[in-house]
């Protein structure tokens, strides 16, 4: 006999989106619940209708099969579909996963309503129990619930088998920028309801105080009974009496059992605003009675009273117009691909707010539920994003009928689940699929049942972002010039908050210009922020040796963003496919292990609550940033940091700021009279224990410069006859403790801003990166040695000048770069050279402690640093450029006999410190190919390149490229 979901073809039909799946509902179902995670029977078969495997294996539910050992391999495209064919077609080669396991269905459960739900299945579900077909189902990020109750008897073992389709016409709308994964990747879970049941629950709670629950109840046996009712209570105290109560009997011929409604309406006194920053929660338990009142239904939510409004061009969150911080972010884990537990999304927001972020956009397709529960709790706006990118085929599935249902079965779906989560402020209709017929259905659909909540969808709004006529209520452009946005704010026809669903694209070393972006959105009304692509580097960790996937038992394997000796984070290509998109998997603020990148301490700055305004009148000004919070959460201490004094500390008194208010306070030092440069750090700290942080955890570090350098005066006279100046027979400087002496620099290791945005390419072909040095002329006079040599490029000469003077204890090196014309964007300008082994340790005074550079730099404040040169270096997933400090004054490079050099700038300088050079770091792929030199590379930058987003979205800033011309710089070796 034929197998009636296998006689459907559910792969292969858009019309099949569902075969007796249970409605999407927002009940709570965890209580009691009969957990199926672990080990199932498994096999991967070829094809849908492929024969039954002889053998089994295993395989760990919740988890991809393409990262469990199989010869199914994860796969990375961005736009591309990995299979050639048209929608709806698939592939006949369609890898099919087959679980089994036994269940005891637990005895207690007679007479009761048995639901099997599976969390999440990629991309066909086909759930057989006992070899009965119970149901299908599609969309890979939302939970599928079946009616056991007809399948199995209770006190009895049944066998759930759960076959997963890899490849459907569903994949089409699920092509998103990720891995392309299989399996069952979300928990399994086996529940009973009594037969009179909470069907749906969907709470609405206002600034105001008033609490609406609206209730939908169903009964399996037939018409509701008589005397059935609800009641509730708000963090444990009943709702009030005067409760007002709907109920309906109404009988729908198209479903096996009745439904009824019920309503509760009160008041909360007193009550406590939910927002971002001050996550207030309510528990709310709204319980289903029969007549006799015993109770045969309980669901708990945890609510927030708040509004979400758009008024003109502002997005509102209880009457605020409030700044989004955001960022966007996908169910990502190195090992285990999609499958995320709940401590692990829980670090995941907490390491966001820890560095100031207060929105999350879910990328792109609704998130593990666990999601947001923490979002709710820890206090973060979300853009909830329907399961729907059909990127490769946007123009034609946007219109197709045959998809129509599907668009709005995703987002219904997804709106019906969370619905009831405060931190959810807005809906999005999916991602870079065109525009059409079936987005407006969806959106008419959302409107409808969920008024509350304004509509994005970023397809619509690029077809104008202040056409009231379209889908999206929010302007939500992608990677925006920022001089169009602003120009747009200023233009007077705005009409829609402009909040950017994706900006500032964080491929390797990237989101240059990220504080200029905010400082126009600060000051310009209209913008109101936008979402940083993106959260991961989706780097999966694998086995050198074999090229597979670690899979779960892989944890240790990784520390500080670097994978294990034998180990490499994979990007696109690195499983043996051949249709994929390299490395821009990697684009994330964090390392595939959480760990920070540089940009994250850029963020925090940018968003920090706490700001130093200005100088004024012996004090300075500090403001409060936030939309809801007084300072009172904060404690601080100042720092101020001196070129030639060291750093002196002092406790701080913050002052009682409501939001946006500002106050001057008295300078907490006094200056020394030396004159030299002087900067004031305010280290903000968490004053007590925080949800998301305990108490003495790092806020931001806001900083004024109290007082600046003093000029730099002419070159200092030969003070020590007895030091000469050795140059050997090509005019290179000997020193002993250089390996390799000082030589022009006009090239980096292209990031992948560099490579994607296509100056690397300018720069190879005009030669930069093979330059060839020819030795012009060497003068001595007075001491002094001048060498004059020229670089031979395709652009035209370029005429190097060093000139070398005796100091006293060293030697001062000043230089300059001719560039000809048409050398009109290069990396940088400025000396390279390499040190003897042994020198671990650079000191400095500068930007730091962290990475930074000329459009990347607000993070990084002036101090004294110190950090091992191994530690200097950031381990992007694709080698690039790296470790650069930018505004640095000096360094002391150091043994740890503290024997070693110092280099004194003339002036704040872009400086590199590593163990690599650029062309090892141009010949690999991969950091595990990397073999680090025992001597310091360094990079003494007179003028270096910003870095921009070029690899998606703007470059970087006119201010930040180099110009042709002449540049000087001069330094000063000394040992010590």
């Amino acid at each position: 006999m034929t197998d009636p979901l296998l006689a459907l073809r559910p792969w292969e039909t858009p019309e099949v989106t569902s075969w007796r799946r249970l409605p999407m509902n927002a009940v709570d179902r965890r209580a009691g619940a009969l957990d199926l995670d672990g080990e199932w029977r498994f096999q991967l078969l070829p094809a849908p209708d492929a024969p039954p495997a002889g053998d089994w294996s295993s395989a760990y539910v919740p988890g991809a099969w393409t990262t469990q050992g199989t010869d199914d391999l994860p796969q990375y495209t961005n736009v591309r579909m990995p299979f050639p064919q048209f929608p709806p077609a698939t592939p006949a080669a369609n890898p099919t996963g087959v679980y089994e396991r036994e269940v005891d269905v637990p005895a207690e459960w007679a007479g009761r309503r048995i639901v099997l739900q599976v969390g999440a299945a990629e991309s066909v579900l086909l759930v057989h129990v006992d070899g009965r077909a119970v149901g299908i189902s599609k969309d890979s990020h939302l939970a599928a619930e079946f009616d056991l109750t007809e399948a199995v008897r209770p006190g009895e073992r049944a066998t759930v088998r759960l076959t997963v389709v890899k490849w459907s016409d569903a994949s089409h709308i699920e092509d998103q920028d990720q891995w392309w994964h299989g399996g069952v990747t979300r928990s399994v879970l086996l529940y009973a309801t009594d037969p009179l049941r909470l069907a749906d629950v969907t709470v609405r709670a206002g600034r105001n105080g008033d609490l609406r629950v609206d209730c939908q109840v169903r009964d399996t046996g037939g018409a509701l009974p008589e005397g059935w009712y609800v009641s509730g209570e708000l963090d444990g105290r009943p709702l009030s009496q005067d409760a007002e109560f709907d109920r309906v009997n109404t009988e729908d011929d198209r479903v096996s059992d009745f439904l009824g409604e019920a309503r509760l309406l009160t008041t909360a006194a007193d009550v406590r605003l939910w927002n971002a920053e001050e996550p207030e929660l309510y528990d709310l338990a709204v319980r289903l009675h029969r007549a006799d009142g015993t109770v045969a239904d309980t669901s708990h939510h945890r609510i927030g009273f708040r509004d979400v409004e758009i008024v003109g061009r502002d997005l509102l969150v209880n009457g605020e117009r409030v700044y989004i911080r955001g960022v966007n972010r996908h169910d990502f884990h190195p090992l285990t691909g999609r499958t995320v537990t709940h401590d692990e999304m829980r670090a995941d927001l907490v390491l966001l707010k820890r560095f100031g972020f207060n929105a999350v956009r879910t990328s792109h397709y609704p998130n593990d539920p666990a999601l947001y529960d923490l979002a709710d709790e820890l206090g973060f706006y979300v853009v909830d994003e329907a399961d729907i990118e059909s990127h490769d085929h946007a123009h034609e599935i946007a219109d197709d009928p045959r998809y129509l249902n599907a668009f709005v079965d995703r987002v219904s779906r997804m709106v019906l689940r969370d619905k009831n989560h405060p931190s959810v402020i807005i809906w999005s209709l999916g991602n870079e699929s065109d525009y059409g017929a079936n987005h407006d259905a969806a959106a008419g659909w959302v409107r409808r049942h969920d008024p509350t909540r304004p509509i994005q969808y970023e397809g619509a709004a690029k077809l104008g972002w202040a056409d009231p006529g379209l889908a999206s209520d929010i302007a939500c452009p992608m990677y925006a010039p920022l001089e169009d946005c602003v120009a747009h704010a200023l233009s007077g026809e705005q009409t829609k908050p402009l909040i950017q669903c994706e900006y500032s694209h964080a491929m390797g070393n990237s989101n240059g210009t990220l504080a200029d972006h905010w400082a126009a959105i600060e000051s310009t009304p209209g913008l109101q922020g936008g979402f940083i692509w993106e959260f991961w580097d989706h780097g999966i960790l694998q086995r050198v040796n074999d090229g597979r996937p670690v899979g779960r038992g892989g944890a240790g394997l990784y520390d500080n963003g670097v994978a294990a000796p034998g180990h490499r984070w994979a990007y696109g290509g690195d499983f043996g496919e051949t249709i994929h998109d390299g490395p821009f998997i990697a684009d994330g603020v964090v390392f595939p292990d959480r760990t920070p990148k540089p940009v994250m301490y850029e963020h925090r700055e940018i968003a920090a609550p706490l700001r130093l305004e200005c100088l004024r009148h012996e004090g300075v000004v500090i403001g409060n940033h936030q939309h809801f919070r007084g300072l009172d959460w904060l404690s601080g201490e100042w720092r101020l940091s001196l070129a030639d004094g060291g750093t002196l500390t002092a406790p701080a008194e913050l002052p009682d700021l409501r939001p946006g208010e500002t106050a001057a306070v008295p300078l907490p030092f006094e200056l020394p009279e030396d004159g030299g440069e002087a900067w004031l750090t305010l280290r903000v700290t968490t004053a007590g224990d925080e949800p998301w942080a305990p108490r003495g955890t790092v806020v931001c570090l806001p900083q004024v410069r109290l007082r600046a350098a003093a000029p730099q005066t002419t070159p200092p006279p030969v003070r020590n006859r007895s030091v000469e100046v050795e140059v050997d027979g090509d005019g290179l400087l000997v020193h002993p403790l250089l390996a390799s002496a000082p030589t022009l620099s006009l090239w980096r290791a292209p990031t992948d801003n560099d490579e994607l945005g296509g100056m690397a390419a300018n720069w190879r072909a005009w030669g930069l990166d093979t330059l060839v040095r020819k030795l012009v002329d060497v003068r001595r006079a007075d001491g002094r040695v001048t060498v004059s040599a020229e670089y031979a490029a395709a652009a035209g000469v370029i005429r190097h000048t060093q000139v070398f003077t005796p100091v006293d204890g060293g030697i001062q090196v000043e230089e300059s770069a001719e560039l000809p014309q048409a050398l009109t964007d290069v990396a940088r300008v400025g000396s390279v050279f390499e040190t003897v082994a042994g020198l671990d340790l650079m000191e400095w005074y500068g930007q730091g402690p962290w990475e930074s550079y000329p459009d990347r730099a607000f993070g990084a404040p002036v101090g004294h640093h110190s950090v091992p040169v191994d530690e200097l270096f950031t381990p992007y997933l694709r080698p690039q450029e790296s470790g650069g400090r930018h505004g640095v004054r000096r360094f002391t490079l150091s043994a740890p006999d503290v024997t070693g050099l110092t280099v004194a700038l003339d002036t704040p300088r872009q400086v590199s410190v590593t163990r690599y050079r650029a062309e090892d770091l141009t010949s690999v792929t991969h950091h595990d190919e990397l073999a680090p030199r025992a001597g310091c590379v360094v990079h003494l930058d007179a003028a270096h390149r910003g870095l921009g987003t070029a690899s998606c979205g703007p470059d970087t800033s006119p201010s930040y490229l180099l110009a042709p011309g002449t540049h000087r710089w001069s330094w000063t070796l000394r040992a010590h």
